[in-house]
């Protein structure tokens, strides 16, 4: 029966005839219909390809992100880059950073498995602890749920770029810093998820399969497990989508300010840290990583719009690009003229009575 939960029903369906393996099918053929989610989710899947390819096409250019390259620099301006275009050539793709001769092309490539990775790291702390302490606090007694909420709205208050500066300044640099930064993150921004499961879970609770399955001796954990978490899939799957952008952005903002990830790994924050005195002397090397970010926060962001519209048929997309507004317009036409035929055959149904009506009494009249 919770299967049916889990399954993005079409209106008008019965939930207990769609067989549960049913519902990934037709999470497919609602996104299918988001054209801009379809582009997001490759733009997604080619920056991952990217970043976990990147020994493989920085081993093809020949170059790797820590080598310097001091011939390739203008020390006599300052350390600007030879050559046109910040030194583009066939040995170096996109150029090469000022004052140090670096790869522009490599330090991208890994400062994207960095980025992403840090990003899908805290994202993963965030949901597993925000799904645990929801789901406690929901099924608990009145005294864990005030506790548990009580914390959870602590963290929510909680400042998250202030603590992470606190606690990423105070950890010991021999600690794998990546680790470290997702770790931060994950486990100070965990009070939004909980907070959406807690209140998803009080919701699926009053449900009477939930019910049943209490009376028949099912326990919390059992009832947790087989009937609760199938039900959270869509909501905590949506959120989590929505996490990722906001991650990239808050490790971005992390590696500028200099507590993130340091050097010699690249990271696009660290680069843009570094690009900051150089955007007029050699602009590619701030417009870089800073497109990168754009491009990634933007493709995420729209990807879990249209997730979120798809595990949620009945909630109106946010975008207002791919979405299907011309087949909607059409089948709200077709409503409205359906709408108003059906009206139009009423009235003419009525004035037919009426006229029947009259025409009878008239005769009965002439008879009298």
């Amino acid at each position: 029966m919770s299967e049916a939960i889990v399954a993005s029903q079409a209106p008008g369906t019965d939930p207990a005839s769609v067989p549960g393996a049913s519902g990934a099918r037709q999470f497919w053929r609602r996104l299918r219909t988001q054209r801009a989610a379809l582009v997001a989710a490759a733009v997604v899947a080619l920056l991952v390809l990217l970043a976990l390819a990147a020994p493989l096409l920085t081993a093809i250019e020949g170059q790797d992100p820590t080598t310097y390259h001091p011939s390739l620099i203008d020390s006599a301006r300052g350390g600007v880059p030879v050559g046109s275009f910040g030194g583009v050539s066939g040995d170096h793709w996109l150029g090469v950073e000022p004052q140090t001769g670096r790869d522009l092309f490599a330090r991208l490539v890994y400062g994207a498995r960095v980025s992403l990775g840090v990003a899908l790291g805290a994202t993963v702390v965030q949901v597993l602890v925000g799904v645990v302490v929801g789901v406690a606090a929901a099924l608990g007694n009145r005294w864990i749920d005030q506790l548990l909420s009580r914390i959870t709205d602590i963290f929510v208050a909680m400042p998250l770029m202030i603590m992470s500066l606190a606690l990423l300044a105070i950890v010991p640099s021999s600690f794998p810093r990546p680790l470290l930064v997702a770790l931060v993150i994950g486990l100070i921004a965990w009070g939004n998820t909980a907070k959406i499961v807690r209140a998803q879970t009080l919701t699926l609770k009053g449900l009477d399969y939930v019910s049943a399955a209490r009376l028949s001796g099912w326990n919390t954990w059992r009832i947790a497990r087989r009937e609760l978490l199938p039900g959270l899939a869509a909501p905590v799957i949506t959120y989590a989508a929505l996490l990722v952008p906001m991650n990239i952005s808050a490790e971005a903002a992390l590696s500028f300010l200099g507590v993130g990830v340091k050097p010699p790994t690249p990271s696009w924050g660290q680069m843009l840290t570094a690009a900051d005195v150089w955007y007029q002397a050699a602009p590619q090397y701030l417009l870089l990583p800073a497109g990168a970010l754009l491009v990634t926060v933007l493709a995420l962001t729209v990807l879990g719009d249209g997730v979120r519209t798809a595990l949620d048929p009945r909630a109106a997309s946010r975008l207002r690009v791919g979405t299907g507004r011309k087949r909607e317009a059409k089948a709200d036409a077709n409503t409205k003229q359906a709408t108003a035929d059906a009206s139009a055959s009423k009235a003419t149904a009525d004035a037919s009575t009426k006229q029947a009506t009259a025409d009878a009494s008239a005769k009965k009249e002439a008879k009298a």
